[in-house]
């Protein structure tokens, strides 16, 4: 079963913001091994989720596995990601998507706060730079 990995965030105004998504998902499939991974977007970015789907469909994927790229969970994982998910599976019945939980409460997160602390307190230039 041919699967494909979406790195799925919010999206936004500011350009430079969707490409560091795109990179995520560029560093993510050369990481991991993953042959087919895509970033969509929910607004503000393209493609949009279902947008990058059909992308996909037309590649012959048969399983996309959706990773959402939100710190939390609330409104958008909750509902609108359930709704696309939805309209994904009516449009391509034959394909199976499966969607992950949002980073929060990953243990990583926690690892990833400590290195930034540690960064700055090891830093000689200690500053009030935000």
């Amino acid at each position: 079963m041919t699967t494909a990995i979406i790195v799925f965030a919010h999206g936004s105004r500011i350009e430079p913001a969707n490409q560091a998504v795109r990179t995520v998902a560029a560093d993510l499939a050369r990481a991991g091994g993953y042959p087919i991974v895509e970033a969509a977007f929910l607004e503000l970015g393209t493609p949009s989720l279902e947008e990058a789907a059909d992308l996909l469909v037309a590649q012959g994927v048969e399983r996309i596995i959706i990773i959402p790229y939100f710190l939390t969970p609330g409104t958008h994982l909750e509902r609108d990601l359930p709704a696309i998910v939805q309209r994904i599976l009516k449009k391509h019945q034959d394909i199976q998507v499966i969607d992950t939980a949002s980073l929060d409460g990953h243990p990583g997160l926690v690892q990833i706060l400590a290195e930034r602390a540690r960064t700055v307190l090891l830093s000689p230039t200690h500053s009030n730079k935000t």
